[in-house]
């Protein structure tokens, strides 16, 4: 996949994976909308990307809305070429279920899970006609989680999950579109949202995690499992023998719940 001079939309993109991702596509040429909430972040990563070489609009905004996609969709109406869209906001809630609170709940969801869905849907109009033209790519930023769910995590898990399958399910209905989707599946990485987390967890460098994302992504990879490698263990005993991996957690919950129970980026 050529990724130069692209043109397009990234979500989250104040801080974190979203703004190096945002510098990648500046030194291949992008012009960017950069979306998150807070103005002051976004115009750090805009004047970044100017250094990087590329150009970028800014839009405060909470896709965690009922107006926010469509916010997005009619800010970049006007424009000639969308061909990228990376949706990468997100947010996390972590503890008990039953001790978190519905708001918790539904802000996990709507920005997880309902934004991409909708914002994909705003855009997809655009990103077909450019696909058929050059291709296009949607990418979205889904976790770890969804390949091994953890306990204290069962919202957050449930809607990265919930991303894995809809970037699957669009992949197969856009097959020969020119439109590519492809899926992200980062671990624990070393980034704002995990301040509050003080899990002995390996946590990999935003700069690793981006650089793997961008060699995969010009390999036309589809699923970029972009987590710690000591972590692949697990993953695969999970594909096969689920059980095993509640066994292996078991003797370690309590402590987990204790590192974990003030994890939030809401």
């Amino acid at each position: 996949m050529d990724l130069t001079n692209r043109r397009g939309i990234i979500t989250g993109a104040g801080q974190g994976i979203g703004q190096a991702l945002a510098l990648e596509f500046a030194a291949k040429g992008a012009h960017l909308l950069l979306v998150g909430r807070t103005e002051a972040t976004l115009q750090k990563t805009a004047d970044l990307v100017k250094e990087a070489g590329g150009t970028s609009d800014i839009l405060v905004q909470d896709l965690g809305q009922a107006d926010g996609a469509q916010n997005v969709a009619d800010a970049v109406k006007s424009w000639d070429t969308i061909d990228l869209l990376v949706n990468n906001a997100g947010n996390v809630r972590a503890g008990r279920l039953e001790e978190s609170t519905a708001a918790e709940a539904t802000a996990m969801i709507d920005l997880n899970l309902t934004a991409p869905v909708l914002l994909t849907q705003a855009l997809l109009p655009q990103l077909r006609t450019s696909g058929a033209a050059n291709g296009s790519l949607i990418l979205n930023i889904s976790s770890e989680i969804a390949l091994v769910a953890m306990p204290f995590y069962a919202v957050y898990a449930a809607t990265k999950s919930g991303l894995a399958a809809f970037g699957e399910a669009m992949r197969r209905e856009l097959h020969g579109t020119g439109v590519h989707v492809a899926t992200v599946y980062p671990g624990a990485t070393d980034t704002e949202m995990m301040s509050s987390q003080n899990a002995d967890w390996t946590r990999r460098p935003v700069s690793d995690v981006v650089a793997q994302v961008m060699t995969g992504l010009a390999s036309d990879e589809h699923e970029i499992n972009a987590s710690a490698p000591d972590g692949r263990g697990m993953q695969e005993l999970n594909a096969s023998n689920p059980l095993a991996v509640d066994a292996a957690m078991a003797p370690g919950l309590a402590d987990m719940e204790a590192a974990v129970k003030d994890h939030n980026s809401i």
